[in-house]
């Protein structure tokens, strides 16, 4: 049976000052991420219904219930590490064209994603996805859900569960959700929105 890992962090813990803190990475990374891929791990250990080498982006796809919230959080949270620079980076030209036409500026879509955001009860996620057009649409989950099971790749992600914010910013979501916009891969945004097919997450876990 496979047997998932933790997936290491792109960068240090301390690399996002100002941002996210590294005891918010200790928290998030080291002791929620890692209790969802040990929860994982322990139902497929438990289960050999779902085959010997599952693929991550199968179970996010494919399965219900407990192992479903547990493999989705793992998917969601490793790509939402990915989404994440703490270089300034710039978006390619295919994908700040296709921003342009779906939303009118970047500057457009920077006060619609995070309103977007904003605008998300509870836990869960904000992201920016290309639809089964190839358009672009900014769409908010909860708890564990993800876009791949509506059809969507993702391109990037922002984690709007408290946890991901509230030792550094409070309850200060939208001062969050404005710094995490200055933060963004591009690069991984780019390659998402001009791939063909899920972005793979196994890659980072096995």
């Amino acid at each position: 049976m496979r047997k998932f890992n933790l997936p290491e962090l792109p960068y240090s813990n301390d690399a996002f000052s100002g941002f996210i803190s590294p005891e918010t990475f200790e928290y998030h990374h080291g002791k929620h991420h890692k209790a969802y891929v040990d929860k994982m791990n322990s139902i497929l250990e438990s289960d050999s219904s779902y085959g010997s080498q599952p693929t991550l982006e199968e179970l996010v796809e494919k399965t219900q219930g407990g192992l479903f919230n547990q493999a989705g959080q793992s998917w969601n949270h490793t790509f939402y590490w990915h989404s994440m620079s703490p270089e300034k980076t710039e978006a390619p030209g295919d994908l700040k064209a296709a921003i342009d036409k779906s939303f009118g500026s970047m500057n457009d879509f920077r006060a619609q994603f995070v309103e977007k955001g904003m605008g998300n009860f509870g836990s869960g996620w904000t992201w920016l996805v290309k639809n089964s057009k190839g358009t672009l649409e900014i769409v908010n989950t909860s708890n564990a859900e993800n876009p791949i099971r509506q059809g969507h790749t993702p391109v990037l992600v922002t984690d709007v569960w408290e946890h991901a914010y509230y030792i550094d910013h409070r309850n200060a979501r939208k001062a969050y959700l404005e710094k995490f916009f200055d933060h963004i891969n591009w690069k991984f945004a780019g390659q998402n929105f001009s791939g063909s097919g899920i972005p793979n997450m196994t890659q980072f876990m096995v």
